[in-house]
């Protein structure tokens, strides 16, 4: 396959997906052109309706199909799957667009294995989404080392007798009405439902017809059997029916085409998470590629999860037995015992240039880090909660702190380490000691799981490398329950983690983002933009020549539709409200203003700052309102699809949740789904713990403000896009009211300053007791 040579020369309007841009897009298509060809960067703010993702995509397209430009493609990042669909729809809505003599901007959606893996997505060949990494992982491995040097086989000699065992099935007769063949996204593929063999050796048919399909020499392209470039957006489903239906590996497939295709669709792990990027989208992250950050108020903390680190008390042991596995064959020999496996170990630490004595030292440091790990949470307990062994179900999430989260300074496990004897090298050189024990481990066994060492050793690595200032590094423990451990023991009722966590991701971020040609950094909430600028690393970016620039565009649709309320009452803190259930006029005033709001006609989302406090607004609510009240709780996504779907269903409802879990970003309430949203209060988070305390002191050291920037600034956000819910089209209409003092006064913690000024202006304080005229009335206008 080869790509299609560029069209000719055209303006952003003959690539446009509709008749006629908004005035907004317009504006932002235009300024998103001129930014990147100064290799610069557009931030927008765009209320929901402004037709952001056909803004970013006309721009970047716009950019790759000009021969003068030197863009190769558009990656869109998304952290919403929602909004990945729509990117798709868009897509799909500009191919339809185009004129006939022009071939379709070709387009690809990444996802992970078990998305696209055959026996994954068909849950057989004891793979499913579960354990298909390990098992890809193996069975590549094996499918490699059949047809390697000094293998048993060619690749083609693999295909053909995969293939056979169908002919040899339907000659026999076994297979009653014909082959089994496996069938996956409507399409049969060449193979049967299990992996293959050959010569005993289990090996996948799928990866061997890639391996027999790729040069020796050339672009790992032509192995495609078939032409990406000309048939539009190829999503997931398309992909696998393409590949998996003529005998290869999708997952090798989407490899393959990535540097190949005009758009690509992706999440924020395809261009942040340093694994990812390494093993495989690296071809996307250089200076042809027009980047798109959607829902990049999220960008900062999600970029965060990404370049922050850690590994569990579980992992560290798997760890020590791997490395205890890969030091007895040598050891055995030693003592006149021969091994078979002693020649490969040898022959790797050879190469590696790492020797059987720093494998034995890295072993005991290994095993002495859980030692210390046990010894310090067993000391947390006893300290904190000194009857805790009496009822290990009292035990909760909690953090230990290996410093000061507010003074920067050595931590007290690399304090204790030193005292050991283990210096720094110790710490570095575990990253080479545990990718050896995975290649050991790998070669000589056929056990197909994720090994232990490596992750360990770069834990272990960065611990060493990373600052004291920029790093907070402490000890989680995750509320779990395992019978298999002591009934005294904390690990019967934890995991406990050793965390790296990176505070500012600012540095990373800018890093990242430099290395594209431009792009569009987008959201409906991004304000204030001076502040997402500074701390994502853009204005260390446009310091170095690379410009910025920042378009914020407000609610276009008929302010007749809205009703807008910043009610005043008292500031929903605990220093107010107390524990949920103590009886209060706090308390009382947001149950007012929430049933108040709740009688509108239609379904109705009330936001609080916690799930706990959703937990009491919900039974408050039940016990005044008619309509069916519902509780969002902590749960898992098909818990959450049910409670989606029980929403949208049938009579009206009000539906309380909590502001920091899904239900409030990312999700589409379009049309009569949504007729009124109310958030209660700021939604900050806990103030109180370690690692929060780490990242405001070290947003203090940065910027100057770090409760601001780190803490009240993403809070807005969160409510701002909750209330966002509401309208989503010129002819929605609804009510969005923000409960809390800081919504309505210009007092000493106000939030307002952190909304754009068209909506601050737009949110006029009302007070509690003309609230209810104020709805009555909207109400009436709109009948």
């Amino acid at each position: 396959m080869t790509t299609a040579a560029r069209v000719r020369r055209v303006n952003w309007q003959a690539v446009f997906g509709h008749s006629e841009p908004y005035p907004e897009q317009a504006d932002g298509i235009e300024a998103a052109i001129d930014v990147a060809e100064d290799d610069g960067f557009l931030v927008v703010e765009g209320a929901c309706g402004t037709g952001k993702t056909m803004l970013a995509l006309t721009a970047g397209i716009d950019r790759v199909r000009d021969p003068d430009s030197e863009y190769e493609r558009v990656l869109v990042l998304t952290s919403v799957k929602q909004q990945l669909r729509q990117f798709e729809e868009d897509l799909r809505t500009i191919n339809d667009g185009l004129p006939e003599d022009w071939r379709p901007v070709s387009g690809l959606t990444l996802v992970g294995k078990a998305d696209v893996c055959p026996y994954s997505r068909e849950n057989v060949a004891g793979i499913d989404d579960t354990t298909v990494y390990d098992r890809c992982e193996g069975l590549r491995e094996r499918t490699r080392n059949l047809v390697g040097e000094g293998g048993l086989a060619s690749t083609g000699k693999l295909v053909k007798e995969a293939r056979a065992a169908q002919t040899g099935l339907l000659d026999t007769g076994s297979s009653g009405s014909g082959p089994n063949y496996l069938e996956t996204a409507g399409e049969p593929t060449p193979y049967l439902p299990e992996t293959a063999e050959y010569e005993d050796t289990e090996y996948c048919p799928f990866y061997a017809t890639y391996l027999d399909d790729l040069p020796e020499d050339g672009d790992p392209v032509e192995a495609v059997p078939f032409d990406v470039t000309e048939l539009g957006l190829v999503d997931t489903d398309e992909l696998v029916r393409l590949a998996a239906g003529y005998g290869t590996c999708p997952h090798s497939v989407m490899g393959a085409v990535l540097p190949h295709v005009e758009v690509v669709v992706g999440n924020y792990y395809h261009a942040f998470d340093p694994t990812t990027v390494g093993s495989f989208t690296g071809a996307l992250v250089d200076d042809s590629t027009f980047v798109v950050c959607d829902e990049a108020h999220m960008l900062e903390p999600r970029v965060r999860e990404l370049v922050s680190d850690g590994v569990g008390d579980a992992t560290l042991r798997d760890a020590e037995n791997e490395l205890t596995r890969v030091i007895q064959p040598v050891e055995f020999e030693s003592d006149g015992k021969e091994t078979a496996d002693a020649d490969l170990v040898r022959g790797e630490l050879e190469d590696s240039d790492v020797t059987l004595r720093e494998l034995k030292e890295t072993r005991d440091f290994v095993r002495d880090v859980r030692e210390e790990l046990d010894r310090r949470v067993t000391a947390h307990l006893d300290r904190t909660l000194p009857d805790w062994r009496a009822d290990l179900t009292r035990l909760h999430d909690d953090e230990i702190p290996l410093r000061d989260p507010e003074e920067p300074g050595e931590d007290e496990l690399t304090a204790w380490a030193d005292s050991e004897g283990y210096d720094e090298g110790t710490w570095v050189r575990a990253e080479t000691v545990g990718a050896v024990v995975a290649r050991v481990l790998n070669s000589a066994e056929e056990e197909d799981r994720r090994r232990a060492a490596p992750g360990v050793g770069r834990l272990l690595a960065n611990w060493a490398r990373a600052d004291h200032t920029g790093y907070f590094r402490e000890i989680e423990l995750d509320r779990t329950w395992d019978e298999t451990a002591r009934e005294d023991s904390w690990r019967r009722a934890y995991n406990a983690h050793l965390a790296l966590h990176n505070c500012v991701p600012g540095d990373a971020i800018a890093e990242r983002l430099g290395e594209f040609g431009g792009g569009v950094l987008m959201s409906a909430t991004l304000e204030p933009l001076d502040v997402f600028r500074e701390v994502t690393g853009l204005n260390a970016l446009e310091a170095d020549g690379r410009p910025v620039v920042g378009r914020t565009y407000g609610l276009g649709f008929p302010e007749e539709n809205r009703a807008s309320f910043a009610v005043d009452v008292p500031k929903f803190t605990y220093e107010n409200r107390g524990p949920p259930g103590e009886e209060n006029e706090t308390r009382r005033a947001y149950v007012d203003a929430c049933a108040e709001i709740a009688r509108s006609p239609g379904n109705v989302l009330v936001g609080m700052p916690s799930y706990a406090e959703a937990e009491w607004m919900a039974g408050e609510l039940d016990s005044r309102l008619t309509k069916t009240v519902l509780l969002d709780e902590a749960s898992d996504d098909g818990a959450t699809e049910r409670l989606k779907a029980d929403f949208f269903g049938g009579e009206e409802k009000v539906l309380v949740t909590s502001l920091r879990g899904t239900l409030t970003e990312g999700v589409d309430y379009r049309g009569d789904r949504l007729s009124a949203a109310v958030v209660c209060g700021v939604p900050i988070i806990n103030t109180s713990s370690p690692r929060t305390r780490a990242v405001k002191t070290a947003y203090d050291r940065k910027f100057g403000d770090g409760f601001e920037a780190a803490l009240t600034v993403p809070a807005v956000r969160k409510a701002r896009q909750a209330i966002g819910r509401v309208i989503r089209g010129s002819d929605e209409v609804g009510i969005r009211a923000f409960v809390d003092a800081r919504y309505a006064r210009d007092s000493w913690n106000s939030v307002r300053e952190y909304f754009p000024a068209e909506e601050r202006d737009e949110f006029s304080p009302v007070s509690p007791d003309m609230l209810r005229f104020g709805v009555e009335r909207f109400w009436s206008s709109v009948e």
